[in-house]
């Protein structure tokens, strides 16, 4: 299991990086949105929701001096992407659904 990375000085429910959960949350929303789209058979939509990620996490981690932590997010990133897109093919399949 890949080791999770403290956020510090959080004083209340932020810090200078943000929400304390805010990315779990949006880590969640992203495999939901993968997944419905995967099942509706809309590769185009899922193809949106990576370039989307891409663009936003391109400016955070080029800042970052951390490579470690860059490689951890982005491993993090794709491997989550890459589960859900299979765990919904492989659905979609089991439930007849026609890939295009």
């Amino acid at each position: 299991m890949l080791r999770k990375y403290p956020i510090t000085n959080c004083n209340d429910n932020t810090s200078a990086n943000g929400l304390v959960a805010g990315g779990e949350l949006i880590g969640y929303l992203e495999r939901v949105l993968i997944l419905t789209f995967t099942l509706v058979g809309s590769y185009a939509a899922v193809g949106f929701v990576l370039a989307a990620k891409s663009i936003f996490r391109f400016g955070e981690l080029s800042k970052s001096g951390d490579r470690s932590m860059t490689e951890y997010v982005l491993i993090g990133s794709l491997l989550s992407m890459v589960i859900t897109i299979v765990v919904g093919t492989l659905v979609s399949l089991a439930l007849g659904v026609k890939i295009k």
